[in-house]
């Protein structure tokens, strides 16, 4: 094991912001990151001739970062493509930390955009490369895969699909004080449970949305952070781990990779699950939210249902959870894990609006790729935290 440290809180999230949520015809991809980043920057009081690191990805662009750059019209000396699934800006926060505290980029910008709902006209196929050895059975993926994951659960510790749908109907009495999110109607436990089966025991309330949008964050080294604009939000912690390709190959249904890269995040930042204030979870799937509630250490294992149930999440309940909506209400084009980051900042400045978590000071965003099998978790604090 490498000595080196991250370099926690010497870099500053100043702008962080998203565009197109939901539906945007007429735009490309590209052109919804792009759309974000500038509001990002504008928010800092930076052009993007400031901007020196270039972290993306892009939903059918293998050199998404090389077309970004082009697109801004600039000559990043830092960029990075990394795609690890929804896990991916996670990665690339930490990647952009380093960077700038090693001196190799003064402004690091990380970005995307998907038009997928637009493009697609609300039909999507995802999950990735198939697999060899499972495409032969046709699974539905990704929705299969984290339909076993839920059944496993369920059998393993008596978690109930009503317990699941507390998780979607959470999100959306968060989303009901977003502006922003793409759904916002009233959601009942039932209006969950009667909801179309996509894959046994998933109904597609249990699934994320289908939209576009975009998202981006600028981050800068701490001592000019407080020169700037946004006012800024510090990345205390980010670690990553990987545990699998295809969910043939997960070792446990039941235990994500979270529970390494949450335990990295927590002892970089020094700080623990119970210092947390606001929890943001990738919940592509309700299950998504149960498994990384345990495995991130705001309950135990098998306690997640319990957890959640009665309103453990929602507002007013004993965490504050995807207080944008999250994936399963306030936006999902694709990949979600960079909404994670912005929501955190947002919450952390105090700037969340109606949803703001009073007193927020520290904030988790935690991203997930492929079938439960990247998992990737950034913490957020306000100047206090230092």
């Amino acid at each position: 094991m490498s000595d080196m440290k991250f370099p926690r809180g010497k870099t500053a999230v100043v702008g962080a912001a998203t565009f197109g949520m939901g539906a945007a015809p007429g735009y490309e991809a590209i052109d919804l990151a792009v759309h974000a980043s500038l509001k990002a920057l504008a928010q800092a009081g930076l052009q993007p001739s400031d901007v020196d690191g270039l972290f993306t990805t892009l939903p059918q662009d293998p050199f998404s970062s090389l077309t970004i750059a082009e697109y801004l019209g600039i000559h990043p000396s830092v960029t990075d493509n990394s795609r690890t699934g929804g896990s991916s800006f996670q990665i690339q926060a930490m990647w952009a930390a380093l960077a700038l505290d090693a001196g190799l980029c003064n402004v690091a910008l990380i970005t995307y955009g998907s038009n997928q709902r637009s493009a697609a006209g609300g039909l999507v196929a995802s999950g990735g490369t198939p697999i060899v050895y499972e495409h032969r059975y046709k699974p539905m993926n990704p929705p299969s895969s984290y339909a076993m994951a839920a059944a496993r659960h369920m059998h393993e510790y008596g978690t109930t699909r009503e317990q699941l749908a507390h998780v979607a109907v959470a999100a959306r009495q968060w989303a009901q004080r977003n502006p922003d999110a793409f759904m916002r109607d009233p959601l009942s436990i039932d209006d969950v449970l009667n909801a179309r089966m996509v894959s046994d025991p998933l109904t597609v309330r249990d699934c994320c949305l289908v939209t576009d949008g975009a998202a981006a964050v600028v981050m800068v080294r701490a001592d000019r952070a407080r020169d700037l604009a946004g006012k800024p939000a510090y990345l205390l912690g980010s670690a990553s781990a990987t545990s699998h390709r295809s969910i043939g190959n997960m070792g446990d249904l039941t235990v994500t990779a979270a529970l390494e890269s949450g335990a990295r995040a927590y002892a970089q930042a020094g700080v623990k699950a119970s210092d947390i204030d606001v929890a943001l979870l990738y919940d592509a799937f309700t299950i998504n939210t149960i498994l990384f509630l345990e495995d991130l250490g705001f309950c135990a294992k098998g306690e997640g249902g319990a957890f959640v149930d009665k309103g453990g999440i929602a507002p007013g309940g004993r965490l504050a959870v995807n207080t944008n909506g999250g994936g399963l209400s306030c936006v999902h084009p694709g990949m979600y894990g960079l909404f994670t980051m912005v929501e955190a900042v947002e919450q952390v400045r105090g700037t969340a609006g109606e949803r703001q978590v009073p007193g927020a000071k520290l904030a988790i965003a935690h991203g997930n790729g492929g079938v439960l099998s990247s998992q990737a978790t950034a913490i957020f604090g306000s100047e206090e935290t230092l």
